[in-house]
């Protein structure tokens, strides 16, 4: 890695500690208004689960491009990307929330999921203890929205950001109903897991970050659009293809997620499409089997890795994430014709980098 490009990743892991710091001070803000209204026992509770899930690590990845987004335009400091950074991590935190209700899943980032949480606050209350955890993403998405209002920005900047976030959350929720659309749907295609990239991860994770980065600095974003959109989806696509690809090759204490989590909720991703696609008798039906079933044993899991193998299904995966995350580099590339060249090193690395990691 060249000099410039371990540069580029210096600077996104220094926005991401500080990040933390800040994020950190919000909670404890929130919780001493909170505690101070004295308002019971769920209130706070369900800020504490919010807090915790938030903290408790992620990569980040959108707090990155903000602030280098912002970067692109000047390298002076940009008002409102404080009050961004908070509003695309609570909005990502209410998603997650939200996610692991609808997968049942136990966990996340190393720790109990939201919804197992409170299952274990209320373990005689199983409707309140739902009722609690989707209480806890709604106030992460209300959250998300408040602190760009609350933002001290000239109105009409203000407003194209609360636009973007407003479009992200309508976005998300169009994401998770196709989400939920695909896993139900034993034929998905190709083109039905790229829209559901496309909501859930391109415009969310890639788009919405570039764009609020910009719309800070002052920039214009119409000349830019085409090429912006161009490089979220194939940065979104390659880092979608990656996270299948963890699910059965990650390692766990990285990915904070138990291996086969997809497989045992039955999602069909690219890594279950492929393995379905190019496997026939005992080991197409091993996969099946394994496909949606909660106790699908780890030995199994052990199986099913044996056979992606054999088939290539790892390779074939591997070489698409590198497809992908190489023309999303090609694309930043092109920017260097208007933009901080400094700035531009970080989004031709980030989807290289990311391909590769916990391989």
């Amino acid at each position: 890695m060249n000099s410039s490009a371990l540069s580029a990743l210096e600077r996104a892991a220094g926005h991401q500690q500080r990040f933390d710091v800040s994020f950190e001070r919000y909670f404890a803000e929130l919780a001493g208004d909170l505690n101070g209204a004295q308002l019971g026992r769920f209130p706070p509770r369900c800020l504490e689960l919010l807090a915790q899930l938030s903290l408790r690590g992620g990569k980040r990845i959108r707090i990155a491009l903000l602030y280098e987004a912002a970067g692109l335009v000047t390298r002076d400091e940009v008002p409102g990307l404080a009050e961004a950074a908070l509003s695309l991590e609570l909005l990502h935190s209410h998603a997650l929330i939200l996610d692991d209700i609808m997968d049942d899943s136990p966990m996340r980032r190393g720790g109990p999921s939201t919804y197992y949480a409170c299952r274990e606050d209320l373990p005689n209350h199983p409707q309140a203890a739902l009722g609690l955890a989707m209480m806890a993403g709604d106030l992460a998405g209300f959250l998300a929205l408040r602190v760009l209002f609350r933002a001290e920005l000239p109105a009409d900047r203000k407003q194209a950001m609360i636009d973007v976030q407003l479009g992200v959350t309508t976005d998300t929720v169009i994401g998770q109903a196709l989400d939920l659309e695909r896993d139900v749907n034993s034929s998905a295609d190709e083109e039905l897991l790229e829209t559901v990239c496309e909501y859930k991860t391109s415009r969310y994770t890639i788009l919405a970050p570039l764009r609020l980065g910009l719309l800070a600095a002052g920039q214009d974003l119409a000349p830019h659009e085409q090429s912006l959109r161009r490089y979220a989806r194939l940065a979104g696509l390659s880092g979608q293809m990656r996270d299948d690809y963890l699910d059965l090759f990650g390692d766990p204490a990285i990915t904070g997620k138990p291996e086969g989590a997809d497989l045992r909720a039955g999602r069909h991703t690219y890594l279950t499409r492929e393995l379905l696609a190019l496997t026939s008798d005992d080991d197409h039906d091993t996969v099946k089997t394994a496909l949606g079933n909660p106790d699908c044993t780890p030995q199994t899991i052990d199986r099913i890795r044996d056979i992606a193998h054999r088939h290539n299904v790892h390779t074939r995966l591997q070489t698409a994430i590198d497809h992908h995350a190489q023309a999303a580099a090609a694309e930043a590339g092109s920017w260097h014709r208007h933009w901080n060249d400094e700035a531009v090193t970080l989004f031709e690395q980030l989807p290289l980098w990311g391909a590769h990691r916990n391989r």
